[in-house]
């Protein structure tokens, strides 16, 4: 039987295929001996590549807590960080705060005099010195001293207990501070204001050229002026009064009746209390301003009737005027009737 054309070009086909992958695998083989230098250091760049790229995440992983980007947040980098390093402290600025400090203190002593020389001494030792004083320690026991110092505020607390402890039994203390700084630094800023608007207006008064504008210079610069030497008197007593602490003192003698401050009794029972204090307290009052006035009225009715007495007696007594009495001659009296005429 004879072989059809189609068959035959299958069956080449079918030859063909073999030998065209055995030529490409000669080829293969070929290029690889050939072509083993340029190929070989072409795969060992790539891995070298991989292998550098997986050193470099990995050496980037371990820079990244000490690498932190700029956006991050302190604990996002604490977290980062862990335990690997010590935290760097925060340096926290101070500011210098301007402060009144006042106290009033009060100690009974044995020896007022004593006790007053021995707290000037303390305190002209610590730097300050007295500011007034009113005493009366010639009386014995019963003798008080009121003594103010101005004491510099870094040793007002050491000499403040000093005070209570070394001159006798410290019966009561009352202490106050308050913070000026933002005036005083208002105030500050204010002067400099008000300087350099004087210094402005001082300019302007060597150029002006014309009389009314003189003036008017003139008198702006007296209220700036003012203006300006209030605020210095301010600045002046703010300084004053932050630079030196202000303690009372209150020297009272061993005879001298402290009284302690009590609550108000509170409820019914307590307002009928207050009341009724209210009233003995409106009585005495009542009962002291009329003991003081009853020798003045006395003395006043005294006066009234004296004078009433010597005016009686000065004044002269006034004569009844005489009454005369005129006798009138009787009428005639005329009987005739009406229109009647006499006989002759």
């Amino acid at each position: 039987m004879r072989p059809t054309p189609g068959r035959a070009a299958r069956g080449l086909g079918y030859l063909l295929v073999p030998l065209t992958v055995s030529a490409f695998l000669a080829a293969g083989c070929g290029g690889a001996e050939m072509g083993g230098s340029t190929a070989a250091p072409a795969m060992s760049s790539e891995n070298e590549a991989a292998m550098g790229g997986v050193a470099q995440d990995s050496a980037a992983a371990k820079m990244a807590p000490s690498q932190a980007p700029e956006g991050e947040s302190a604990d996002q980098s604490r977290r980062a960080v862990g335990n690997s390093g010590p935290v760097q402290p925060i340096n926290i600025q101070t500011v210098d705060r301007s402060i009144i400090y006042t106290a009033e203190l009060t100690v009974q002593a044995k020896d007022v005099g004593k006790a007053s020389d021995s707290a000037k001494q303390l305190v002209l030792g610590a730097g300050g010195y007295v500011s007034d004083e009113k005493s009366n320690a010639f009386s014995g026991s019963n003798s008080e001293a009121m003594i103010t110092f101005k004491i510099p505020p870094a040793r007002y607390a050491e000499v403040l207990v000093k005070l209570g402890t070394d001159l006798g039994e410290r019966r009561s203390l009352h202490q106050g501070a308050q913070d000026v700084t933002g005036e005083v630094a208002d105030v500050a800023a204010r002067v400099k204001s008000a300087e350099s608007a004087l210094d402005q207006f001082r300019l302007l008064l060597t150029k002006a050229d014309k009389i009314g504008e003189i003036l008017e210079i003139e008198r702006e610069i007296q209220n700036r002026t003012a203006e300006l030497e209030s605020l210095q008197a301010r600045q002046k007593a703010l300084a004053e009064q932050t630079g030196m602490a202000t303690v009372t003192l209150t020297l009272v003698g061993p005879s001298v009746v402290i009284e302690t401050p009590q609550e108000e009794p509170s409820g019914f029972f307590g307002g009928l209390e207050v009341g009724w204090n209210a009233l003995v307290k409106a009585v005495e009052i009542g009962l002291t301003l009329l003991g003081t006035l009853l020798p003045w009225l006395i003395l006043i009715v005294l006066m009234w009737v004296i004078v009433q007495q010597i005016l009686r007696r000065v004044r002269p007594r006034q004569t009844a005027p005489a009454v005369t009495v005129q006798e009138k001659a009787p009428e005639p009296k005329d009987d005739a009737p009406v229109g009647s005429t006499s006989e002759s």
